[in-house]
């Protein structure tokens, strides 16, 4: 294009060169490539496996119920030689005490969710008073395999009383101690029925219903307790 500029002068020449410039400015350009797309972010992993150390049964015997107690002993109403006592956490030590129970209660819930034996190896023993109504290790992990949800459900209500403890502990409102234990009494029960006697849980319906029709909703109701 050099020999189109001879002979012309030195604005014509200049004109042409700024058209040049412009024309090669503004022609379109090839889009962009996409930018790539950031990396999905890796689900957060454990800090370690999670290896049980024993059954589901040594685990409620040695830690989750223990230490239910430091809940369900909280309060109480006893009979004593000077009349009827109400007993209520009183001292930063009696608080101390529940809010322990409490946060194990919904920690160690979950541990629950782990995989690991029902019962120790070897021990296949049924304990109910009721003949064959009490569940063998065998049944009860039939039972969890047929309804995981169900084991899971039972689980996370445990672990909300945990929760609800731990409110308490906060506000120091002791009345609500009272609705919280039937809540931890409830929340253990439901998941014994479901999974360990549910026999039992129905023997024990008929039994509630006997007594509200000849006493009334207030009735005292049989112990349902186990190692409690």
């Amino acid at each position: 294009m050099l020999h189109t500029f001879v002979g012309r002068s030195p604005a014509v020449r200049g004109g042409l060169l700024l058209c040049a410039c412009l024309t090669l400015c503004c022609s379109p350009s090839q889009p962009a490539p996409p930018a790539a797309a950031p990396p999905a972010a890796a689900a957060p992993a454990l800090w370690g496996d999670m290896k049980p150390v024993v059954s589901v049964k040594e685990l409620m015997r040695d830690m989750i119920d223990p230490i239910a107690d430091n809940i369900f002993d909280s309060i109480a109403i006893v009979d004593t030689p000077h009349g009827t006592e109400r007993r209520v956490p009183k001292t930063d030590a009696d608080w101390d005490k529940i809010r322990i129970g409490a946060v194990t209660l919904a920690e160690g819930a979950y541990l629950l969710k782990v995989p690991r034996p029902f019962a120790p190896a070897g021990d296949d023993k049924t304990l109910s008073p009721v003949e064959g109504e009490e569940l063998s290790p065998a049944q009860i992990k039939a039972k969890l395999e047929k309804d995981p949800v169900l084991w899971n459900a039972k689980i996370e209500a445990l672990r909300n009383v945990g929760l609800e403890v731990m409110e308490i502990v906060r506000t120091k409102k002791v009345d609500e101690l009272w609705d919280a234990s039937d809540n931890l009494d409830a929340a253990c029960e439901n998941c014994h029925v479901a999974f360990w006697y549910p026999g039992e849980g129905r023997l024990l319906k008929g039994l509630d219903n006997k007594l509200e029709g000849l006493f009334g909703k207030d009735a005292p109701r049989p112990d349902r307790s186990r190692g409690r």
